[in-house]
């Protein structure tokens, strides 16, 4: 009983803080994957060159920092196509953790949706998924308690004019 009483203020603090189960990533790991993509191109492996700017890639749109997740974005859409189907739905799923941290959650959810036609058991999408599903939630239930919020005001200030309008007759 106390365990799900627990996981109960758990779900309301976590809906509140925002917390969600994506992995972040600091500038340290950032900086660590560009030298490898740069020892990489100077050495001329192509292969190794795909390798670390996916490694990259997913350093870049697990970063606090938006214009790191925009440039994390742009690079796995400028990425070749015709990769191993592994590689395709890996470059997918990232480019949904890419739209999600910038708020595009429509297109994430679009994103995770083809990863999981891909692999309808692939974990990691699936967790994204429900993350994206629970923000828009949060997001609604907010925008609703927003409106209503300025309804009952724009209700109380007339019903306060009206009533003040009856006294002076």
């Amino acid at each position: 009983m106390d365990a799900k009483i627990g996981q109960f203020f758990d779900s309301v603090g976590s809906f509140f803080t925002g917390n969600d189960k994506i992995p972040w990533c600091d500038g340290d790991v950032i900086a660590g994957c560009e030298r490898e993509v740069k020892e990489a191109t100077d050495s001329g492996a192509e292969d190794l060159k795909k390798e670390c700017l996916m490694r990259l890639s997913w350093a870049l749109v697990h970063s606090r920092q938006p214009e790191d997740v925009q440039r994390g974005i742009a690079m796995l859409e400028a990425l070749e196509d015709g990769a191993s189907p592994l590689q395709e739905r890996e470059k997918i799923y990232l480019l949904a953790v890419g739209c999600y941290r910038s708020g595009d959650y429509s297109k994430s959810r679009h994103l995770v949706d083809r990863c999981i036609e891909m692999q309808a058991d692939w974990r990691q999408a699936l967790v994204l998924k429900k993350t994206i599903e629970d923000k828009i939630t949060k997001d609604g239930v907010i925008g609703i308690g927003i409106a209503a919020t300025a309804f009952g005001a724009v209700g109380l200030i007339a019903g306060g004019i009206i009533a003040a309008m009856s006294r002076k007759k």
